[in-house]
């Protein structure tokens, strides 16, 4: 026969009640180290958290491309206006512009730079290339603009001064041969950095 079965039933009780206040004793002196972790360990986790998601953010957002070129306004103008204005980049990347944008897409022929311009307020990105550029690059930079079909636009302009050139709103990169990378970061890092992004 075992301590337990010879106690009396009170005596129970008692070293029941005993565990039970020496069980307590145990818990509220872990309070104060459980209390003191959670003030130790929620603000690094708090911290680790806004660190991971800075660096997230960080990795994922490309800065502005390209040179910065003086914005000349968003005037709308009529197609048949007296004077062809005169902009301060080749090719525009702002400026007075007609009512009507270019759809975005790769196009064969010559845009109207007015056009154009409009596409680019909206957040559009402009690749041009001289028509004498070769057709395997020109096949690249096709390829480039089907691959962002919300917002690029392709097209030969015969008045450029560089075989290809990226624009954007008050933005602009000329490249003498094709680069996919800078082309890419062009188009991310500037897309939808205008006056009226997601306007269509």
């Amino acid at each position: 026969m075992d301590t337990e079965d010879r106690l009396t039933k009170k005596e129970r009780r008692e070293k029941h009640r005993e565990e039970q206040r020496e069980m307590k004793r145990m818990m509220q002196q872990r309070k104060p180290l459980q209390q003191a972790m959670k003030w130790i360990v929620a603000p690094l986790v708090i911290v680790l958290l806004g660190y991971g998601i800075y660096t997230l953010y960080s990795l994922s957002v490309i800065p502005k491309q390209g040179e910065s070129i003086a914005i000349q306004g968003r005037e709308h103008i009529p197609v048949d206006y007296s004077s062809t204005p005169e902009y301060n980049s080749n090719p525009p990347t702002s400026g007075p512009h007609y009512v009507e944008e270019t759809d975005w897409g790769v196009y064969q022929e010559e845009l109207e730079d007015g056009n154009v311009i409009h596409s680019m307020e909206h957040g559009g990105i402009w690749i041009s290339y001289q028509p004498s550029l070769d057709e395997e690059t020109k096949a690249k930079l096709e390829a480039i603009g089907k691959n962002y079909p919300g917002s690029v636009v392709v097209s030969p302009r015969s008045a450029n001064d560089s075989p290809i050139a990226l624009a954007s709103w008050g933005r602009l990169e000329k490249l003498t041969e094709f680069d996919e990378d800078r082309i890419v970061k062009f188009i991310k890092g500037n897309k939808n950095n205008s006056p009226e992004p997601f306007a269509r």
